[in-house]
């Protein structure tokens, strides 16, 4: 079967069914499972959802997976999810970064698609391992990089590529939120994020920063290959920064910044992108994030709005969810992920290759670039000097 377009994807085919590790109780799982089911793709239905076995069975039962199918052991749950004739296809890992690695490699030895939240791993040098057993065990490995499913992010990279911008001079994106600004691993329990063994060497970097450098390299095409960085905290006492300034030169030697914090006060989810080139800049902001501002040299601004038409690029206009006037927002991102997600695995499953360009899921391969960036930022931070990435 030659497909063209999304749409015809969904046409004559089952809902893939879905697994989570972690996540039973946090917000985080429950994105992934409403990102899922909005795509109407999926079936949640099955899980090891913590490793508190009280609590893994009570979320299992809110979650109405069947009692056989709520696992107290991630290992248990890949063996015999493998072992059904209606196992899942996938399983979303949603647990603290450490675990990342160990259970992706069992559920891939099982022969079960991957679909992890970032950072792929808690260290680098754990990448190759996942690298290697995804080679041998042919599965797809998604990392869950969800702000790049915003239709209007698809046309920031059109415009970017299609020449609209000019020949691009320079990239700027930061990254603010306030949550924790009162954050410390004082407490009795400490958050897991602020845990070098959990979380590796990065805390806010790792959390977020990742999506930044996600997102620039995707709008632009460009991989960042070099990064000067400062780590500060700036909120209340911590063991990893809370904040971070980058300059970074991306593929072509095109300069940059980069700027993230999760303690800069009154923030929310404050994702700016800015891209310059020699014609025009753009600019995307993930809280108002159905238009972009596009500012010719010497015209005025000009603002594009999410929809059909009037100077919206294809690959931006199959992701639209909903007429303009009728807003869209991150959980309709999270489900253009989950929607690119199945087509992924259903290909790999039946032997189908996907049309070059149709799709844009990041991959394993965004992962380890993700990794590359957090070592080369810690690097950077403690030797005082530019890493290449």
């Amino acid at each position: 079967m030659i497909v063209t377009n999304l749409a015809e994807y969904s046409s004559g085919r089952r809902r893939l069914r879905l697994g989570l590790v972690g996540g039973g109780t946090g917000l985080i799982g429950a994105i992934h499972a409403n990102g899922a089911r909005l795509s109407n793709r999926w079936d949640v239905v099955s899980g090891a959802l913590s490793s508190n076995p009280e609590t893994a069975k009570s979320a299992g039962q809110r979650w109405h997976f069947d009692p056989d199918r709520c696992y107290l052991d991630y290992a248990e749950m890949a063996k015999a999810e493998a072992a059904r004739p209606d196992g899942i296809d996938a399983v979303a890992i949603v647990t603290p970064n450490h675990l990342h690695a160990p259970v992706a490699l069992e559920f891939m030895k099982q022969g079960i698609d991957i679909i992890c939240d970032k950072p792929v791993t808690a260290r680098l040098e754990e990448v190759a391992q996942l690298t290697a057993e995804q080679k041998r065990s042919g599965v797809f490995f998604g990392v869950t990089y969800a702000y790049a499913s915003h239709p209007m992010i698809r046309q920031a990279r059109e415009m970017v590529l299609s020449g609209d911008l000019g020949d691009i001079r320079q990239v700027h994106i930061e990254y603010f939120q306030d949550w924790a600004i009162d954050l410390t691993d004082e407490r009795a329990h400490a958050p897991w994020r602020l845990d070098f063994e959990k979380s590796g060497p990065s805390f806010t970097v790792a959390d977020i920063g990742t999506h930044a450098e996600h997102l620039a390299s995707f709008v632009t095409g460009r991989q960042i290959e070099s990064v000067r960085a400062d780590f500060h905290v700036t909120g209340s006492p911590k063991p990893l920064e809370d904040t971070a300034f980058m300059h970074m030169r991306l593929r072509g030697s095109v300069p940059g910044t980069l700027m993230v914090s999760q303690s800069m006060a009154g923030s929310h989810c404050g994702l700016r992108l800015r891209v310059g080139g020699t014609k025009a800049t753009i600019e995307w902001l993930q809280e108002n994030p159905e238009t972009i501002s596009f500012r010719k040299v010497g015209e005025p601004e000009k603002i594009l709005s999410r929809g059909h038409g009037a100077g919206i690029y294809p690959s931006s206009e199959q992701l639209v969810r909903m007429p303009r006037g009728h807003p869209e927002a991150l959980s309709d991102a999270w489900a253009n992920l989950y929607q690119e997600f199945s087509i992924s695995i259903q290909a790999r499953r039946e032997g189908e290759q996907v049309p070059e360009g149709l799709i844009e899921p990041p991959t394993l391969a965004h992962g380890l670039q993700g990794m590359k960036f957090i070592n080369a930022a810690v690097k950077s931070a403690k030797e005082d000097r530019w890493v290449n990435l």
